[in-house]
């Protein structure tokens, strides 16, 4: 049977854009695994799997039902052991732990600060509302005032974006030699920002956006040709 994936969308179901969903829809492209995508918006994620999750992603293979990207990629090396594996062994696991923690307190908070309003404008109106609502709880400020756009950010993201450039100077994929749940993490979050704001504003020439390049490519193209919020 294909796996269930909920993969949260916009209010265009084709508009795909959590960061953390495209780690997990990477995550199982990688593997190989025939999956069949619900696509859930912010106010229907607690009707998935009878209330399993407050979040997406989450998959059913007809074994478990598992939420958070993290923790689906490691049931997934455990669950389906087949390479091409997600994760080096322990240390892979821990170098990802660390990956994960830097893109969400460093790149995660320039991105908002690129397009929070954009985010709410691409969703269905119930979601605008509890969108609304939560992110400028969490901000205490309004959505318009949070972003200030992608041109003013450009700078705090090309700067951010340096650990991974300079491990790119040396190896062809965050995870090395081959692609692994290392690369999926840092391009969830690029990816997030390619579907609200249309691109990812990095020099053609960056190693950043040649390695990004790589990983459009990857899984068939399975990302490069994906919905933005410009097209929906």
């Amino acid at each position: 049977m294909a796996i269930l994936f909920y993969d949260l969308c916009g209010r265009d179901p084709a508009l795909r854009f959590s960061p953390y969903c495209w780690r997990a829809r990477m995550a199982l492209a990688h593997k190989g695994l025939s999956v069949e995508t619900v696509p859930t918006p912010f106010t229907e994620i607690a009707k998935v799997e009878n209330g399993a999750s407050a979040t997406v992603p989450v998959i059913n293979d007809g074994r478990a039902i598992v939420r958070d990207s993290f923790e689906i990629a490691l049931y997934l090396d455990r669950t389906y052991p087949d390479p091409p594996a997600l994760f080096a062994g322990d240390a892979g696991v821990a170098a990802c732990r660390l990956i994960e923690s830097w893109a969400f307190t460093t790149i995660h908070p320039i991105i908002m600060r690129m397009m929070a309003r954009d985010i709410h404008d691409a969703l269905c109106d119930a979601d605008q509302t509890y969108f609304r609502s939560s992110r400028e709880t969490r901000f205490g400020r309004t959505l318009e005032e949070h972003q200030t756009g992608v041109e003013a950010n450009t700078e705090a993201l090309i700067k951010a974006l340096e650990p991974p450039r300079h491990a790119l100077a040396s190896f062809d994929w965050l995870g090395g030699g081959m692609p692994g749940f290392a690369d999926f993490i840092v391009f969830g979050s690029l990816m997030w920002l390619r579907s609200i704001a249309g691109a990812v504003p990095l020099a053609a020439d960056d190693r950043v956006a040649l390695w990004f390049a790589r990983c459009l490519d990857l899984n068939g193209g399975l990302a490069r040709g994906a919905r933005r919020a410009e097209a929906a």
